[in-house]
C-alpha cells in the first residue's frame, strides 16, 4: 500500500460504506507507521545537525505537532524536543532568554531552528516532580524562590521585548464571541462589562509586566535530589504578564493550604490590586480559550458557573470601585 493511496481511501471513507471495516483500519495502520516514519527521520537529522552521534533514539511522546524523544550516547543521556509547528519554537529561543537572565533552567546541550536537546532529567542531579510534591510546604518555598527570581529578573526584559501576553485576547470582539457561544449573552454581567470595558481593560494592560510562566503543574517541576533547589521547565507558554497572575496560576495547583500559605510566605509581597484585576481579567481571558476549543473543555464549566452565579458581577464591581479610588488618589497626588 502506498501512502497516497491510504489517505486517498480515508478521505472516501464516509462516501463509500461498501469499504469493509478492516481494510480501512489496515489503511490507517499505513499512515500511522508513515508518519512516525517521519517524524523518526527528523529526529535524526537533527541530532545529525547539532553533531550528536547517538546509540538509540526512543520517542517518548509525540502530540500536537511536538515530538519528544530520549536520546543515549555512549556517555549520556539526553531529552530532545522537535517542533513541527513554527509557532512551538519559541520553546528554543526562550531557555536562551531566561538562561541569559540568570533564571535556573535544565541545561541545554544543543539546539537548532527546529529542536532543542537538554539534559535528562532522569540521568541528572534532578528529579521529575510528584503529586507529592504539591502537598510539600517545603517544596513550595522552592518553587516561589524560582518564581521570585523570573519576575524579578524577567521585568526589564518583559518592558523592551514584544512577547505573548494573556491580555492581547481582552477584547469587545472576542467577549461577545463568549457571549453568544455559552448562550449567556442576557446576562447583566455582560451589559456591565461592555459599558466598563475601557476601563477593565485600562485597568489589566496598566499592571506593571515581568516575565510570566502562565503554565504550572506538577509535570513540568524538576526538583534537586539534594532537596535544595527546583525548577520548572517546558517553556512554550513563557510570556509577559502581571506578578499575580503567575501568584494565583500556582496556588490553584498546590495541594493544600500548608503548601500555598508557604509558598505565599516564601515569595513575599505583591501587589494585591493585581489579585482584584486579576479576579475579572482571569475568567474572561480563560474563558476565551474555552471557547476557542471545538469541544467545550470540562474545565470551562466551572468558570462559566462564575458568569451565571455572580461572581463575575461582584467581582467587576468590585475592581470598578477599586480602580475609581485609584484615580482620585492619583488625582489628589
Amino acid at each position: 500500500m502506498t501512502l497516497n493511496e491510504a489517505i486517498q481511501i480515508m478521505t472516501n471513507k464516509k462516501e463509500d460504506k461498501s469499504i469493509d471495516n478492516a481494510v480501512i483500519q489496515r489503511f490507517a495502520d499505513v499512515l500511522d507507521c508513515e508518519m512516525a516514519n517521519t517524524v523518526q527521520r527528523l529526529a535524526e537529522s537533527e541530532l545529525k545537525h547539532m553533531g550528536i552521534p547517538f546509540n538509540t533514539l526512543t520517542l517518548i511522546r509525540n502530540k500536537d505537532g511536538v515530538s519528544v524523544w530520549r536520546v543515549t550516547t555512549e556517555a549520556n543521556s539526553y531529552v530532545m524536543k522537535c517542533f513541527d509547528k513554527p509557532e512551538y519554537r519559541r520553546e528554543i529561543t526562550n531557555y536562551q532568554i531566561l538562561s541569559s537572565l540568570g533564571i535556573q533552567t535544565l541545561k541545554v546541550i544543543a539546539y537548532t531552528e527546529y529542536s532543542l536537546l537538554i539534559e535528562d532529567i532522569e540521568h541528572s542531579t534532578y528529579r521529575l516532580g510528584t503529586v507529592e510534591d504539591i502537598n510539600d510546604p517545603e517544596i513550595a518555598k522552592l518553587i516561589a524562590r524560582w518564581y521570585k527570581t523570573l519576575h524579578e529578573n524577567g521585568r526589564e526584559y518583559a518592558n523592551i521585548y514584544p512577547l505573548y501576553d494573556e491580555c492581547d485576547s481582552l477584547n469587545l470582539e472576542n467577549l461577545r464571541a463568549i457571549q453568544e457561544k455559552t448562550g449567556t449573552r442576557e446576562l447583566p454581567v455582560w451589559r456591565l462589562v461592555e459599558e466598563h470595558f475601557a476601563q477593565i481593560h485600562t485597568a489589566a494592560v496598566s499592571l506593571p509586566r515581568t516575565l510570566t510562566y502562565n503554565d504550572f503543574h506538577f509535570t513540568n517541576l524538576a526538583v534537586a535530589r539534594d532537596g535544595s533547589i527546583a525548577l520548572i521547565f517546558d517553556y512554550n507558554m513563557l510570556g509577559k504578564g502581571y506578578v499575580y497572575s503567575d501568584i494565583r496560576n500556582v496556588c490553584g495547583q498546590l495541594g493544600n493550604e500548608e503548601a500555598r500559605a508557604a509558598f505565599l510566605s516564601a515569595y513575599g509581597a505583591f501587589d494585591e490590586y493585581e489579585a482584584v484585576v486579576d479576579n475579572v481579567v482571569c475568567l474572561l481571558t480563560s474563558l476565551h480559550i474555552a471557547c476557542q476549543r471545538n469541544n467545550f473543555p470540562g474545565w470551562g464549566y466551572a468558570l462559566l458557573d462564575m458568569v451565571k452565579d455572580g461572581r463575575l458581577l461582584a467581582a467587576v464591581e468590585t475592581l470598578l470601585k477599586k480602580s475609581d479610588c485609584m484615580t482620585f488618589d492619583e488625582f489628589i497626588n
